[in-house]
């Protein structure tokens, strides 16, 4: 069988991280393989029902919704706020540079505790302090009200670009994070584009603190629904009264049995490899129905603690970023394309209220339909697509996955992006129709979601033992982007005219885009090289720890 790099995969015993068997290939027909392997228990968040999965995450989906929403809004309140409270376009980007802020420091002190007492806390926590920080801007008077309650926000809104993708990978496989990810990036594109549409009919409606009562209303509704119905999806495998790695045997598609090492193929007698693999077929038999199920208070337990310390997760964020190519490559594709669409948001509620647009906030607000439509579009390829295509890539490469398959789709991108930046800031110097800016906008849009995607099912798929603190490193970058950018923002405009900033714009995300051209050249072989280190790192996780010190 040969690899992505040319050489036979069989005479090596180590396989790179994210390398797995997804299909077994017979003749004509093939088994897909499920990735991760479940243990028996029934409450392993890998066997739960399909309802149970989907409550789940749905109300992961209306967290993320909200979060965006109230993240995305304030500019279509530029407007009025200017009028009635005096404050300036500086004052109104510094607070949006705080909010950024926030969301860039809040994930290195808040997903430590992700990983130490669980995810249930923490959505707890988060949707607290968003729910404080939108009563706060619904009452801002002065400039220091502006700054903390952007800073609030931020702190607030920090763990939901973490943890969402922490329980996706706790509760769903290998061929099924595309998609996740992409139900994840298209409600965050309905908070962050549909949000400000709303917005802007409330500002011209009932004025510009309704904008935030109503989230108010809702964020209160948000925070009800995950204290009495989300369960915690943090998983610590019991077996006979021990804690133990998930699994410690199963069955395997001839009826045997094998307990599968980390990172290393099982070698037979006749030295064939043994995965030790679960399909869709045997999963069933793989659950112990004689266990003991959880009752209800147990699944909304508010803590769920794990065994030894998680201070290394302060500082191994820093170390993961910068040894493993494909967290950097998130981070610098997720940073770059944030600090583009920041950039834009800025200059649309700045500049089209000015001639020859005129634009009100539901001028300003509706402007980001054409995003959204982009963005179903990039969620259906980016999402369904890609996971569609992982199944078929690795259908020809006799059953085998590798991460680098996801990056193809990847490519479509890469002039896509920089053409709508252009579209949008050229079109705005040149005063065309407003219709033009709205198609570079819906490109900007597919774009933003089908690179966002890409990104975070491939490291999800190459670490999904480390997610937690690779996406600290993936979204303390990308909005430390966006701080520095929005900070510099109003004296890189003075200074180099709107034109020249997104020409420069466009370039920077063109040759940030064209990083998956490296990966599947290269990115194989540099997760070879960075495997026994990613294992280091994975034993130090809760679980693995706990199962180290037990098994």
């Amino acid at each position: 069988m040969n690899d992505m790099d040319g050489h036979r995969e069989e005479d090596d015993t180590f396989w790179a991280p994210g390398t797995v068997r997804l299909e077994h290939v017979s003749g004509p027909t093939t088994e897909l393989i499920l990735h991760p392997v479940p243990t028996s228990d029934p409450d392993d968040p890998l066997n739960w029902s399909t309802a149970r999965k989907t409550l789940n995450f749905t109300l992961v989906c209306f967290y993320v919704l909200w979060t965006f929403v109230q993240l995305d809004i304030g500019f279509t309140a530029w407007g009025p706020m200017f009028d009635q409270l005096g404050f300036t376009i500086d004052e109104m980007n510094n607070g949006a540079a705080l909010n950024y802020g926030g969301l860039a420091i809040g994930c290195i002190f808040f997903v430590p505790f992700v990983h130490k007492y669980g995810r249930r806390p923490l959505y707890l926590f988060s949707s607290a302090l968003q729910l404080a920080s939108v009563v706060w801007f619904a009452k801002t008077q002065t400039v220091g009200d502006l700054m903390g309650s952007n800073l609030i926000s931020g702190l607030g809104g920090a763990i939901s670009e973490t943890v969402v993708q922490i329980t996706i990978a706790d509760i769903f496989f290998v061929h099924q994070h595309g998609t996740m990810n992409g139900w994840y990036l298209m409600f965050t594109s309905v908070g962050a584009f549909l949000g400000p549409v709303a917005s802007g009919y409330v500002v011209e409606s009932q004025g510009w603190r309704w904008m935030w009562w109503w989230c108010v209303i809702f964020m209160a509704l948000n925070l009800v629904l995950v204290m009495f119905l989300f369960e915690e999806s943090k998983y610590i495998p019991v077996v006979h009264g021990r804690r133990n790695s998930r699994p410690t045997e199963i069955p395997g598609t001839d009826g045997s049995k094998s307990a599968p090492q980390h990172g290393k193929v099982q070698e037979t007698a006749k030295g064939s490899r043994d995965f030790g693999e679960a399909s869709l077929d045997t999963i069933q038999s793989i659950v112990d129905p004689t266990m003991t199920r959880k009752t209800y208070s147990q699944r909304l337990a508010l803590i769920t603690a794990s065994e030894g310390s998680v201070t290394h997760h302060i500082y191994q964020p820093v170390i993961v970023l910068c040894t493993f190519p494909a967290v950097a490559y998130a981070a610098l594709t997720y940073g770059t394309v944030l600090s583009s669409f920041a950039i834009m948001t800025s200059v649309q509620a700045t500049y089209l209220l000015e001639p020859p647009y005129n634009f009100g906030a539901v001028g300003v607000g509706l402007m980001n339909i054409a995003p959204f439509v982009g963005a179903v579009i990039g969620f259906f390829v980016g999402g369904y697509l890609s996971d569609k295509s992982i199944v078929w890539l690795s259908k020809r490469n006799r059953g085998i996955y590798e991460p680098e398959m996801r990056l193809w789709l990847a490519l479509i991108a890469t002039v896509l992006l920089p053409a709508g930046i252009l579209m949008f800031g050229l079109g705005l110097v040149r005063g065309v129709h407003w219709a033009v800016l709205a198609v570079g906008f819906g490109l900007f849009g597919f774009a933003f979601v089908l690179t966002g995607d890409i990104a975070l099912a491939y490291t999800t798929d190459c670490y999904s033992d480390i997610i937690g603190d690779a996406l600290v490193g993936i979204v303390f970058t990308r909005n430390a982007f966006s701080v520095i950018v929005l900070f510099a923002l109003t004296p890189w405009i003075n200074g180099m005219g709107v034109q020249n900033v997104h020409v420069l714009t466009a370039a920077v995300c063109f040759a940030v885009l064209l990083l998956p051209v490296a990966l599947l050249m290269w990115g194989k072989r540099a997760r070879i090289a960075t495997a026994k280190k990613y294992e280091h790192m994975a034993l130090r996780q809760p679980a693995h720890r706990t199962t180290d010190e037990h098994s």
